[in-house]
């Protein structure tokens, strides 16, 4: 629905803008301004490696921000149990789930409830004690939003950004038409396009998401994934490490849609890539929009295609829903001439399928690791829980260990009152089996997951094995407010944005429940097997899922 709904405002907007507009001079171009990608030189070092493990930059910032993290990590453990040792502690990290808004908002609340500058509640100084923050489609959003705006409090985004931004949704055709921002965005496609870059759709949208997500100059137009490694608290390792995640889709085995076991990339500060097989192997994200052939340049290289409102569309996109029979809807237009009428404006007429999907040049292409791909030119990928693994918990399950314990905020819309029932985090279960992923900890069937109300409480996966990743499972349950909002709703009121807020602080600290703070490091703390306070018993019993 939501792909419907924004496809046809899309279409609206190339309708109305004449071909003369949508061009921008040589010199704007060669000047690099806002949103076109601009040729750049080409750095000495490789800017491909294969997949065998982080890269140094990862690495540093990991080994860095934990020595933070456990600053913090410890900290809040005496707070909660003056009986809990910290000798030694683990590294923690976050995901946020897709889900539009509603995960958006609800992720936020959870973060506010964690952090310490944000809030006094029973969970608070979690959020500082991070290594790494994941999100994927509504809970890119969210990361975009935190990281891209240099990681201010949730209070701060929701007065200063969310709360006129959601209100005054720009993703509403209404609410569109009347702003300033119709005239830059379609300034902003025109000046990619004049670039040398065939936009998609995912370029219109991702910059209509910008407004809602980014602060600047029409919509921090400037903000790029890579640009966030400039950041005072990322340069000063105050922050968890963030990663968006996305899936490829096989076009080039004329597939629409992304299969079982798809592709699943990554967006980080610095590279973009992924472990899985076919490709296994990463590129610097600044130079994607770089044209490669066996790991190196095949031409100039490019910088500033990474923006973060792209990326932001691409890990939300769902327009290749629409690839096949589209059927027409009620507007101005109907909807197979509308997407033709914007493909044909600013594309010259290119495939339709093409800009059903969010667009990037192939870094491993003829690379020999990447034997899926390598024969590609471009990669096209689309919103990360298509393939229903709706909780970006992939990059933490690796040969390569990121984290140890793992607290994962499931705001999936599986059922149809909207809200999680396990299904995404078993899919993603079944297929780390498939792959021979052996950190991911055993899932029940969505039956089990029901019967025992894993879907209205905290749940923790992998207790008693030291070999699995410890997942702190917490779901979307409608404490204080309805939270199960439907997925395409685009548009919130003041009060319900905080209304959501609110009721994920109460997903943070399990509404209130006396146990919870300690339970809740317990299952941080057992993981490296150190001595627990003797809560801990009545906690692993209530809590821990027993195969």
């Amino acid at each position: 629905m939501l792909a419907l709904i924004v496809a046809c405002l899309l279409a609206q907007i190339a309708l109305a803008i004449p071909v003369e507009e949508r061009h921008v001079s040589l010199e704007e171009r060669q000047a690099g301004v806002g949103y076109a990608p601009r040729i750049a030189t080409c750095p000495t070092s490789s800017l491909v490696r294969p997949a065998s493990g982080l890269s140094s930059s990862e690495s540093n910032y990991r080994s860095k921000r934990i020595s933070k993290a456990n600053t913090a990590l410890a900290a809040w453990l005496k707070k909660t149990n003056k009986n809990f040792t910290t000798g030694t502690l683990p590294s923690v990290g976050l995901t946020v789930s897709g889900g539009g808004y509603r995960s958006l908002l609800e992720g936020a609340g959870l973060i506010q409830g964690l952090d310490s500058r944000d809030s006094s509640l029973s969970t608070s100084g979690l959020y500082q004690a991070l290594t790494y923050q994941a999100g994927l489609s509504g809970g890119g959003w969210l990361l975009t939003s935190v990281a891209g705006n240099n990681y201010p409090t949730i209070s701060s985004l929701r007065d200063g950004l969310w709360e006129q931004a959601f209100q005054n949704s720009l993703l509403l055709p209404n609410n569109l038409l009347a702003a300033d921002a119709y005239t830059q965005i379609t300034a902003d496609i025109a000046a990619k396009n004049a670039a040398g870059f065939d936009p998609s759709l995912v370029d219109p949208y991702g910059r209509l998401l910008s407004y809602q997500l980014l602060l600047g100059n029409d919509g921090g137009v400037s903000k790029t994934m890579s640009g966030i490694k400039t950041y005072s608290n990322f340069t000063s390792f105050n922050a968890p490490y963030p990663i968006i995640a996305a899936l490829g889709v096989k076009t080039f085995q004329n597939e629409c849609l992304p299969g079982p076991n798809a592709t699943q990339y990554e967006f980080h500060p610095y590279e973009f890539g992924s472990w899985d097989n076919g490709v296994s192997a990463f590129t610097n994200t600044m130079y994607l929009g770089t044209s490669y052939s066996n790991g190196k340049p095949a031409g100039p290289c490019y910088v500033n295609y990474d923006n973060s409102g792209y990326v932001a569309g691409t890990t939300s996109n769902l327009f290749n829903e629409l690839c096949g029979v589209i059927p027409p809807i009620n507007s101005t237009t109907d909807l197979p001439e509308a997407l033709e009428a914007l493909i044909d404006s600013v594309t010259d007429g290119a495939p339709a399928t093409r800009d059903l999907y969010a667009i990037y040049k192939n870094p491993f292409q003829n690379y020999v690791r990447s034997t899926l791909v390598s024969a590609e030119s471009e990669l096209d990928l689309v919103d990360g829980g298509e393939a229903l693994q709706n909780n970006p918990i992939w990059p933490f399950i690796q040969q390569t260990k990121r984290t140890d314990v793992l607290i994962v905020n499931d705001n999936s819309a599986d059922t149809s009152n909207n809200f999680p029932n396990g299904s995404e985090i078993l899919t993603t279960y079944v297929q780390a089996q498939s792959a021979g992923l052996t950190r991911m900890p055993a899932i029940p069937s969505v039956e089990t997951f029901i019967d025992r109300g894993y879907d209205k409480r905290a749940t923790f996966f992998g207790c008693d094995d030291a070999s699995k990743l410890t997942i702190i499972y917490l779901p979307n349950v409608n404490y204080t407010y309805p939270s199960n909002q439907p997925t395409s709703k685009l548009q919130y009121s003041v009060a319900e944005t905080n209304g959501m807020i609110t009721n994920g602080n109460s997903i943070a600290t399990q509404n209130g429940a006396a146990d919870w703070p300690t339970c809740l490091g317990c299952a941080i703390m057992q993981k490296i097997g150190t001595k627990l306070p003797s809560q801990c018993t009545a906690c692993f019993t209530k809590y821990c899922y027993k195969p």
